[in-house]
C-alpha cells in the first residue's frame, strides 16, 4: 500500500524586498548614529567655547585681583608716609604745645624740676646698646623722674604702651642704682573720656590740652603711681 508523499511549501530565500528593508534599516540607524555624533560633537564644542569663556574671565578676575594688590600696596606705602609725617607732627606737638608748659604745671603740684632734661629722649640697654624705650618729654631732678607721651589722639593701646615703657624704665634706672621715683604723664591734643579713665586708674597723669596751653588732670582721690 502506497503512503501518499506530503508535499511542503519551498523555503524562500533573500528576496529583492527583504534586502531594500535591510539596506533602510541601515541607513536609518546610520542616519540616528550621525545625528547623536554630531549632537555630541556640537555639545563639546559648547563646552569648549564655555569652559575658554570661564577661563577668560578667570584670567580677567586675576588681572583684576593683581590690580587691587598693587592698588593695596600704593595706599599702603601712602599711609606709611602720612603716618612718618604724622609722627614728625607728634614731635611738633610735644616740642611746641607741651614742652614749654609742663614744667610749671609740675613744679604747681609740688614738684621742682628747673627744666625738661630731653625731647626724645631714647634709653638703651647698657649691656647691648639696643634701644629699649624713647620718651617723648623727659623731666627729671633729683628725686624724681617723670615720662610724658604725646599723642594727637591717645588710645587705650597707648596707655597699655606707656605703662610698659615705665616698667623698662624703671629696670634701666634699676640697673644703675638710681633709685629716683618715676611717674608717667599722657598727653593728647585730642583726649577721649575712656582713655582718660583707663590712663588714671593706671596711675598716670592725663594732660590736655585747654586754648593754647595744657593742663594736668588731676581728678579727686588720684594716686598717681610710682615705679
Amino acid at each position: 500500500m502506497t503512503t501518499p508523499t506530503e508535499t511542503r511549501e519551498p523555503e524562500m530565500g533573500l528576496t529583492f524586498e527583504k534586502v531594500w528593508a535591510m539596506f533602510q534599516e541601515s541607513d536609518r540607524r546610520m542616519r540616528e548614529l550621525n545625528e547623536e555624533t554630531d549632537r555630541k560633537m556640537q555639545e563639546t564644542a559648547q563646552q569648549m567655547r564655555e569652559t575658554d569663556r570661564q577661563m577668560r574671565e578667570t584670567d580677567r578676575q586675576m588681572q583684576e585681583t593683581d590690580r587691587k594688590i598693587q592698588e593695596v600696596a600704593r595706599h599702603i606705602k601712602k599711609t606709611d608716609e602720612q603716618i612718618g609725617r604724622l609722627g614728625n607732627r607728634f614731635g611738633e606737638l610735644a616740642e611746641h604745645l607741651v614742652a614749654p608748659n609742663i614744667v610749671k604745671k609740675f613744679n604747681a603740684l609740688g614738684f621742682h624740676f628747673d627744666d625738661i632734661s630731653g625731647l626724645r629722649q631714647v634709653i638703651y640697654d647698657e649691656d647691648s646698646g639696643q634701644k629699649i624705650a624713647e620718651f617723648d618729654i623727659l623731666l627729671e631732678n633729683g628725686e624724681s623722674i617723670i615720662g610724658v607721651e604725646v599723642k594727637s589722639k591717645p588710645s587705650y593701646d597707648d596707655v597699655e604702651d606707656h605703662v610698659r615703657r615705665l616698667q623698662i624704665l624703671r629696670l634701666n634706672k634699676d640697673k644703675k642704682n638710681d633709685k629716683r621715683k618715676i611717674h608717667g604723664a599722657l598727653a593728647g591734643a585730642i583726649m577721649p573720656d575712656s582713655v582718660k579713665t583707663a590712663a588714671l586708674k593706671k596711675g598716670i597723669y592725663v594732660i590736655t590740652q585747654t586754648g593754647d596751653t595744657v593742663k594736668i588732670d588731676v581728678p579727686e582721690g588720684f594716686i598717681p603711681k610710682t615705679w
